[in-house]
């Protein structure tokens, strides 16, 4: 197991486009289970409602586990393998969280159906059914992933951290088949969830170096933020105004200085994406329709992994151990 880390994010967008393409669906369909396992979704959603109601925090970790597993050879449930050198215990995986609540629907999916669904689906559904519960769409999710055996630490710290420009953003969303527009959709997920302090405290003391804060975050904004992030490992919400409602206020708040990650506030000031921020925060457009068209999308993203993929039986380990 290679534990050294990747070169850049260049270099792992050329290895991504390799592995990944966003219409490599043609083997999945919508009615994959119906007859090994008709009914497996509302065992799905059932579970995920369970775990939102214990602690409603969970919806946003299981869409952005989602798409950290999706983002990394395609979606595989790579994401869940836990061992040495894995994905999940990459220094980017640090703040993951979830890998519970899919463990739990699996063991309840093998009752009903043995050696059926991947964990890839699983979490696949499961990120439909969070967004559900925060008031966000519904989309219709094709299934019959395939669960894969590789996972390496060093391609997930590859993603994106939330420090980076547009074009570095779109460079990684192309190299997986996605676009401009599904970039500034899918940030829009940020409308709910936390992000640890760690993540901007160089925005609040000391940006870029200057010994300065980042000079556009709103003044009031900036204070409460100070207050909240008295050290790197507190949390604080993605959006402070409805942070757990599914909305278009993550990006009024962009057009206020108020993005919380630089990531986020940096759409508002490159025109390729200001215009998409601009026409959601203004109802210029069907936020919830184009989110869950781009929720699609992400989940159609399948790599080489499905070439000798398996069900697995518990999502944190391979068949072979």
């Amino acid at each position: 197991m290679h534990t050294q880390k990747s070169p850049g994010l260049a270099i792992f967008v050329i290895i991504a486009i390799g592995l990944m393409s966003s219409v490599c669906c043609q083997d999945l369909s919508y009615n994959y289970y119906d007859n090994e396992c008709d009914g497996f979704e509302e065992i799905v959603a059932r579970k995920v409602r369970q775990w939102f109601f214990k602690d409603n925090t969970i919806a946003a970790s299981l869409i952005r586990l989602h798409f950290h597993d999706c983002a990394v050879r395609g979606c595989d449930a790579s994401i869940l393998l836990d061992h040495e050198g894995s994905e999940k215990n990459a220094h980017g995986s640090k703040t993951l969280r979830g890998y519970e609540v899919i463990d739990d629907i699996k063991i309840a999916v093998e009752r009903k159906c043995p050696k059926t669904v991947s964990c890839a689906d699983l979490l696949t559904a499961a990120a439909r059914d969070a967004t559900l519960l925060v008031k966000g769409p519904f989309w219709a999710n094709k299934y019959g992933r395939l669960d894969g055996k590789d996972s390496y630490a060093q391609e997930a710290d590859q993603l994106p951290s939330g420090r980076e420009d547009v074009t570095s953003q779109l460079e990684f969303y192309q190299s997986i088949g996605m676009n401009m527009l599904d970039l500034v959709v899918l940030s829009g997920a940020h409308t709910i969830g936390r992000s640890s302090c760690g993540a901007i405290m160089d925005r609040l003391h000391n940006y870029h170096g200057s010994g300065e804060p980042d000079s556009s975050i709103d003044l009031s904004y900036l204070s409460f933020l100070r207050r909240k992030c008295k050290n790197e490992t507190q949390y604080v919400d993605l959006d402070p105004t409805t942070p757990f409602t599914f909305d278009n206020n993550y990006y009024v708040n962009l057009e206020k200085n108020m993005g919380l990650l630089y990531s986020d506030q940096v759409l508002t000031r490159d025109h390729r994406t200001a215009q998409y921020v601009d026409m959601f925060a203004n109802g210029g457009a069907d936020f919830n329709n184009l989110f869950s068209s781009s929720m699609v999308k992400l989940g159609n993203v399948l790599g080489d992994s499905q070439d000798d993929g398996e069900v697995r039986l518990l999502c944190s380990r391979t068949n072979s151990g």
